[in-house]
């Protein structure tokens, strides 16, 4: 039988499915009973409707009815697959994922757009959201932990629109991290021992290049015995630690009311008795106090920032101090950039859907007003190999680094030759 008989077939079904569920009886017991119970009903429904299918059919109906009932329907079977890493739903015929760092286009539909508005409606009804004309954007979290973002009409043109961007079920261990070159293991040692050190570290980075994956990864090297305190617009870190507070903004009400912003909760944490603040990503007027509480005893706190470059890092963080609105000379932020951070480590997304650490930079201080910085490491990209691969290699820049001396206060000592070899890429 063709697939648009099926999907007609599978419409009335649902319907009739829907006429005979008690819900509120099926809340009242676990979800796999619940499953089980319904599994029973829809295939009454087909044997008593002699519905033309075969047994297979009857399988693959059954489950996609499974889905309606219980999940986020024909998006199920995607976020069931670990392998993929994003999920977009530009509308209802064009459903996208990003496999390995690679978009491509998958064979799932929505039967209309407002099959797809109750998926969406389903998705931030369970984090107390909304989405509706009044409120047409909304950004939830799916129970995983992956990020969710919807846009409807009016705004979106062409029907809803869904992004979804999935999270591991935990962090990856850093040697993993070494195993994908994604950074060679001399870099992850010295950015270990920074860490370790309480040397603040900025990490920046385009959409998609990896920054919180790398922020997950060093936060492991945290010591166990210091409390942490993390704050984020949507909550995606994923910190095996006990000390621990995760704090999380909240958006304005339907009344446009009761917003809470990331300064807001950077300066409740100061009151928090916090060793280290971890922000999972800087945007705006909140890095002033962030910068201020590295100066001021929060040693060895990290935080994200979307920018091409290191140097591209910092002046987007003076703009951003400039929207506290406090009126500070251009020397005075500079100063309190260069006092606040020690490392920017910058993340890349490759052409080839790879991610990489492409540069390792020191901030050593003001040249008269300027910031200046020293590269350790960076990746030296030579073209791409004829299986699609880029080849390249990690390349010390033979420059030992001033905080070599923090480490050693802090007793951590690194091979004299850690800052001689290169690794080739290929």
């Amino acid at each position: 039988m063709e697939q648009p008989d099926i999907e007609k077939l599978k419409t009335e079904l649902h319907r009739t499915l829907i006429s005979k569920l008690d819900l509120e009886k099926l809340s009242r017991v676990n979800s796999s009973q619940a499953r089980a119970s319904v599994a029973d009903m829809i295939h009454e429904i087909v044997v008593s409707q002699r519905v033309p299918l075969s047994f297979e059919q009857q399988e693959k109906v059954q489950d996609d009815l499974l889905d309606e009932v219980f999940g986020l329907g024909p998006l199920e079977p995607l976020l069931n697959d670990a392998t993929i890493s994003d999920i977009l739903v530009n509308d209802k015929d064009h459903v996208f994922i990003e496999r390995k760092g690679i978009l491509q286009r998958v064979n799932v539909s929505f039967r209309d757009d407002r099959h797809l508005l109750q998926i969406i409606d389903r998705i931030v009804s369970r984090v107390g959201r909304r989405v509706d004309e009044s409120t047409p954007m909304v950004d939830a979290r799916l129970p995983d932990g992956s990020r969710v973002n919807a846009i409807i009409p009016p705004l979106a043109l062409d029907g809803p629109a869904l992004s979804i961007r999935r999270f591991g079920t935990g962090p990856l261990a850093p040697n993993q991290l070494v195993e994908l070159k994604s950074i060679s293991r001399e870099m992850m040692e010295i950015l270990a021992a920074a860490v370790r050190a309480r040397i603040s570290i900025l990490i920046s980075g385009g959409t998609g290049a990896g920054k919180t994956t790398l922020l997950n990864i060093l936060s492991q090297y945290i010591p166990k015995n210091e409390r942490m305190v993390t704050i984020e617009d949507a909550a995606e870190l994923q910190l095996a630690m006990e000390n621990i507070v995760r704090c999380e903004t909240r958006p304005p009400n339907i009344e446009g009311q009761g917003a809470v912003r990331q300064r807001q909760l950077l300066i409740n944490s100061l009151r928090m008795r916090p060793d280290r603040i971890i922000i999972g990503e800087v945007r705006g007027e909140e890095a002033f106090d962030m910068l201020q509480a590295m100066n001021t005893g929060h040693e060895g706190s990290m935080t994200t920032i979307h920018a091409n470059t290191p140097r591209d890092a910092l002046t987007r963080l003076e703009s951003m101090v400039a929207m506290s609105n406090l009126n500070l000379p251009e020397k005075t932020v500079r100063q309190q950039i260069a006092s606040a951070i020690a490392i920017v480590v910058q993340v890349s997304r490759m052409s080839d859907g790879s991610r990489k650490v492409t540069n390792i930079s020191e901030i050593v201080g003001m040249d008269e007003n300027v910031v200046s910085m020293q590269e350790i490491f960076k990746f030296n990209r030579k073209g791409v190999g004829p299986d699609g691969k880029v080849v390249g290699a990690f390349e010390p820049t033979h420059i030992r680094p001033k905080f070599l001396e923090k480490l050693k206060i802090a007793g951590i000592f690194l091979p004299h030759d850690l800052f001689e070899h290169t690794l080739e890429v290929n």
